[in-house]
């Protein structure tokens, strides 16, 4: 994280690279925590999500944060308090806590990011998910034993970096 130095007020100014952004599997979901509350004093935390048509999240309540969706990407269904509306790319939608919401995805694939204020919905996603480094690999010889079955045959593992 590169350092800006202190700012009136205790704030300090963040800037995350790619590489220091932690990135896990959240309920299927790959998640990106772009911002977390150690980098903004608690104030806000910004996470990305990308997944495929027909996920949706369980209907669910925010007691201490507003979340804010941001359509990067792709097409949501939003039901806030038994409302249903639809939420296409550029769409903003802001949900203040204490309302029940779920999003599901009508696309093929989306992307979007939600803002959570204060910050705390990013280690939830980190309590919950397992980091994407700590995902074990496919296993190469059941991978092999259904690939035959598609006229498929499988050579080796895939190429490290």
């Amino acid at each position: 994280m590169t350092d800006f130095g202190k700012l009136p007020g205790g704030l300090v100014p963040a800037l995350l690279t790619a590489e220091e952004q932690d990135v896990v599997w959240f309920l299927g979901s790959l998640v990106r925590i772009r911002l977390g509350g150690d980098a903004t004093g608690g104030q806000l935390a910004v996470v990305e999500h990308e997944n495929e048509r027909g996920f949706g999240t369980p209907v669910h309540t925010h007691h201490a944060a507003d979340e804010t969706f941001f359509v990067l990407d792709g097409e949501l269904r939003v039901e806030v308090d038994g409302q249903i509306s639809t939420a296409g790319a550029g769409s903003v939608a802001f949900l203040p806590r204490g309302l029940s919401h779920s999003i599901l995805i009508t696309s093929p694939q989306a992307r979007y990011l939600t803002l959570h204020n204060p910050a705390g919905f990013e280690e939830f996603t980190r309590a919950v998910g397992t980091p994407r480094a700590d995902m074990p690999p496919p296993d190469l010889q059941a991978l092999k034993a259904i690939a035959a079955g598609y006229d498929i045959d499988i050579i080796g593992p895939p190429p490290r970096l």
